[in-house]
């Protein structure tokens, strides 16, 4: 029976043996690296394939190509870049970890652990990828992919995003990151588990860690890692009002925190019985009303009917409620603001009803 070490060593090497032939090596974030690339990239990784957030990389780093450049830009214009990525509190909470750098640590991103976790945005895993990636410290990381071949590994039962079950996968990680190449290790098991130890249908035979892996050995690879629980989604609804003169949506920014926090949308009604009122509401008369396709747009804790309505104004309109959190938007030149996914669907149907 291997030791400790013996297995740590055994492991770390076959791990690495693979990446020199195998790991992916030309992804844009790992040229040149530097922490706020690494830092900006593994974010966008977050929930997110790395084919997706390829171009969106790209363009973000290109407008906000260092921490000060995002740290002092207006927050509509970071959120859109991030527009289509979704999960938008991601866009929100690394531009407030720009600014706690920019203030707090002169501008440099913190070279030390506990830092970096203090940051809005970063946990354990995500700090532990960027020191290790970009500075070569010595940091273990535990993201979906590594958390998906280490249960497979080592056949363990159970949820990972339970925290006992995440305790010992834990401990797993810790034991296994090698000191030396550190960097090249964490890249290696997030390639693993994106490219070999896939969610569906692992391709097992080029596994380098098959002859030793428990869910190799019992047929289980399936199986594991085991599935969250399964609970009851909730369904809620709402209908989105589109007031529209010509080219023109009236749109306006939501509040900096809860559903799409900071993100420029439609005014809402309870109900299509409610529409009237709600358009009284906003000081909107004369106008004819056109029903489009209703929706589901589905959260991680819930789904969400959409029932759009067109006001089709006939008179425009120049009145507002609040100058700072309203604007109609332009279809044929549209401004660069954070749109939620819903908000970006229906202004595409509404330029087809030009």
């Amino acid at each position: 029976m291997q030791s400790q070490s013996q297995l740590t060593s055994t492991f770390a090497n076959r791990i690495l043996a693979w990446f020199d032939n195998h790991g992916r090596k030309d992804l844009p974030w790992q040229q040149d690296k530097n922490p706020y690339s690494v830092w900006v990239s593994e974010i966008m990784l977050q929930q997110t394939q790395v084919k997706t957030v390829i171009p969106y990389y790209q363009k973000f780093m290109q407008r906000f190509p260092n921490i000060l450049s995002l740290a002092n830009a207006p927050q509509d214009e970071v959120l859109h870049h991030w527009t289509g990525l979704g999960y938008y509190a991601r866009a929100r909470n690394l531009q407030k970890a720009a600014q706690m750098i920019r203030d707090n640590f002169n501008g440099a991103f913190p070279p030390v652990i506990d830092d970096v976790i203090s940051l809005p945005g970063i946990g354990r895993s995500t700090a532990g990828a960027v020191l290790s990636l970009a500075c070569g410290q010595h940091h273990s990381i535990l993201d979906g992919n590594v958390k998906r071949v280490l249960a497979r590994y080592f056949a363990v039962d159970g949820w990972p995003g339970k925290k006992n079950i995440e305790q010992i996968l834990w401990q797993y990680a810790d034991s296994l990151t090698p000191e030396l190449r550190t960097d090249d290790y964490t890249q290696a098991m997030m390639d693993m588990g994106a490219t070999i130890c896939t969610r569906s249908k692992p391709k097992c035979d080029s596994c380098p860690l098959q002859q030793d892996c428990l869910a190799f050995a019992q047929g289980r690879q399936s199986a594991l890692p085991s599935k969250k629980p399964k609970t009851t989604i909730p369904v809620k609804s709402t209908v989105m009002l589109i007031p529209m003169w010509q080219s023109q949506i009236l749109i306006y920014q939501r509040p900096p925190s809860g559903l799409w926090g900071g993100l420029w949308g439609f005014y809402e009604a309870d109900s299509i019985d409610t529409v009237n009122i709600r358009a009284q509401e906003l000081a909107l008369a004369n106008y004819s009303t056109i029903t489009l396709a209703p929706f589901r747009h589905t959260f991680s804790h819930f789904h969400l009917d959409i029932q759009p309505v067109i006001l089709q104004l006939e008179t425009p309109v120049t009145n507002k409620i609040n100058e700072a959190q309203q604007m109609w938007y332009d279809l044929l030149s549209p401004p660069n603001v954070g749109l939620a996914a819903p908000t970006k669907k229906l202004l595409s149907v509404c330029k087809t009803q030009l």
